[in-house]
């Protein structure tokens, strides 16, 4: 196993839960581009990288949360690439502001100030933080979070690094992969298998406070005479290893 990148990029994704009808709770996926250097046509959860601009707002706005920046970006990044705001307070009209002056390059702070809107850390959930070793061009540092959508939240796809959106059981999902109708990596699936075990937002929000978040660092192993990608045992995932020739790591 190759080591750890002394640099990994710091990044944040975002699990937003939607109340079905009936059945279990819809999340959020988005498609990424095939062009993407990273999970280029994958099914994803909306995140990516904390930036400067996150962690300028984090020392103001919570300067004694240590995971702030990782949190705001989570909640930047689901606004920017599917227009559904968690933890936000502002005046009806301000989400479409907000997204365009993101959109347009500002910093998250300047654009909540110029929608008159306000952040509430407090809405998320950590549920899980992945730091992959193996070889590739950028490795991510990802903290994984939950929330429940907003009643009534139009999610719209961004069109840029995203080419499509949808909300899928977690179920509806894994079955979507394993037909070869979707792409998922391996980090993705875990954590959907994870998910499938619960009926709705709040036992989600119960596991994840009773497994504290630990980094997940996939490593390979054989077992049975076949090399396996695996992952700790003792995380709350019903689902710990994969033969690495099927495996999709991104």
């Amino acid at each position: 196993m190759r080591p750890v990148p002394a640099t990994p990029i710091p990044a944040a994704t975002l699990v937003v839960f939607r109340n079905a009808a009936f059945g279990p709770p819809e999340l959020l996926m988005v498609e990424r581009a095939k062009a993407m250097a990273f999970a280029g046509g994958a099914l994803v959860f909306p995140g990516g990288r904390i930036d400067s601009g996150d962690e300028a707002l984090a020392a103001l706005i919570a300067p004694g949360l240590d995971d702030a920046p990782a949190r705001i970006a989570a909640i930047r990044e689901t606004i920017e690439e599917a227009g559904v705001a968690i933890g936000f307070d502002a005046e009806p009209g301000a989400l479409a502001t907000l997204r365009a002056t993101l959109h347009a390059g500002a910093p998250f702070g300047e654009a909540l100030a110029s929608a008159g809107a306000t952040l509430d850390l407090t809405t998320l959930v950590p549920f899980a933080r992945w730091l992959p070793a193996h070889a590739h061009a950028r490795i991510f540092d990802t903290r994984f979070y939950l929330a429940q959508a907003p009643a009534g939240a139009a999610a719209t796809v961004d069109r840029t690094e995203n080419t499509r959106l949808a909300w899928m059981t977690a179920a509806e999902v894994l079955a979507q992969a394993d037909a070869g109708a979707a792409t998922i990596i391996y980090p993705t699936r875990r954590n959907l298998e994870r998910l499938a075990l619960f009926t709705d937002f709040a036992a989600a929000s119960a596991d994840a406070l009773a497994h504290p978040v630990r980094t997940v660092t996939p490593f390979v192993e054989r077992r049975d005479g076949v090399d396996q990608l695996c992952i700790p045992a003792d995380l709350g995932y019903p689902v710990t290893s994969e033969p690495l020739t099927s495996a999709t790591r991104g």
